[in-house]
């Protein structure tokens, strides 16, 4: 019927092929719009129509007919192959039908009014059948109504049904998956708390033997460090370096002054004996030296006056000496008291020093 090669009607409505064999580019992209238009309202159609709730998994949907009139359905669609074929000579028109022409005489008869049938006897039994069929038709429609009641309603105690099942097994797969997932959480936690405790254990053995290991270690150790004098005392540490040091100079200082002032006195003691040594040994030579001098001298009383005057110039000479060795005394007395007292001076300051020092150490 919709084969483009078989002509109908006028043939001057003929569609022409064209000559060339190449396809219009329009007509194409016109064919796809008209295509893909068509696909989407199946689509559309598809999506608006109301479907069945997809079977439960072990089921499946069957289609059943719920139409007045039952057909048999099969796989394959039946298909019956038809022609056609035109007349030979299509300007001939056909040939009229032989009618022969009339022979004989027509005749007629007169039926008076109920002759031959009553209207109400005869159409009483036609009138039960109609009415009885429309009773009968009647009644079927609602028996169906009822059954079709009886139906949906079944459906819908079925579908109540079907979700109630539905919402079990949802709640007894939750219920299964909460188990496993508690059942995998414990495991979890379980070979955490294993894998805690050995690491903990190990750790602890770990712990006892470098306990062990280190015991006489660490001691000799620190003691190594100490006698290399990475480990002191800051105070011992500063005395040492600050104020032994300072200390050491300060009494280096002290004895160099005392040395010095020992050297001074005993170079002025050394002057001092030298000069009385000098003395006394140039006042015997004058004794001398008078002495002969008064040899000559015949006559006692001379003896007598020179003994008289030597012993009073003993006395003078006695005198003079011992003023001039307390002149000469003095001087070295008062640089010994200088120095001792400078000495006495320098220990204090360096007691007071050494005191200040430890206080603020």
């Amino acid at each position: 019927m919709y084969d483009r090669r078989v002509v109908r009607g006028n043939t001057y409505a003929l569609q022409v092929t064209p000559v060339s064999t190449q396809p219009n580019p329009f007509e194409i992209q016109r064919q796809r719009e008209a295509r893909k238009r068509a696909l989407a309202r199946k689509r559309a159609k598809e999506q608006i129509q109301p479907r069945t709730p997809e079977p439960v998994e072990g089921r499946e949907h069957i289609h059943v007919q719920t139409e007045l009139y039952l057909e048999e359905i099969s796989d394959r669609i039946i298909e019956v192959d038809t022609e056609c074929q035109t007349d030979a000579f299509l300007d001939r028109p056909p040939t009229p039908l032989f009618i022969p022409a009339k022979t004989g005489k027509d005749v007629a008869t007169q039926i008076e009014q109920g002759e031959l049938f009553d209207f109400d006897v005869e159409v009483k039994p036609i009138l039960e059948v109609l009415v009885g069929k429309t009773v009968e038709q009647a009644l079927l429609e609602v028996m169906e109504e009822e059954e079709l009641a009886q139906l949906w309603a079944h459906q819908r105690a079925y579908a109540e049904l079907r979700n109630a099942e539905l919402a079990e097994v949802q709640r007894l797969e939750e219920q299964d998956r909460r188990y496993r997932e508690e059942k995998e959480r414990r495991k979890l936690q379980h070979m955490q708390m294993l894998q805690k405790q050995k690491e903990t254990t190990e750790k602890i053995a770990a712990r006892a033997f470098a306990q062990r290991y280190l015991a006489d270690l660490i001691p000799s150790v620190f003691n190594n460090l100490r006698e290399g004098g990475f480990f002191y005392d800051p105070i011992e540490r500063d005395i040492e370096t600050e104020f032994l040091p300072w200390l050491m100079t300060e009494v280096e200082e002290t004895l160099e002054k005392k040395v010095l002032g020992r050297t001074m006195l005993d170079s002025l003691i050394c002057t001092v004996v030298e000069k009385r040594l000098d003395a006394f040994s140039h006042q015997p030579l004058s004794d001398q030296t008078e002495a002969p001098a008064e040899e000559p001298r015949p006559t006692d009383a001379a003896p007598q006056v020179a003994g008289e005057t030597d012993a009073a110039d003993q006395p003078v000479a006695e005198k003079e000496e011992t003023e001039q060795l307390v002149a000469e005394e003095q001087p070295s007395r008062r640089i010994s008291f200088q120095l001792e007292e400078s000495d006495q001076a320098g220990t204090e300051d360096l007691e007071t020093e050494t005191s200040r020092r430890l206080s603020i150490t």
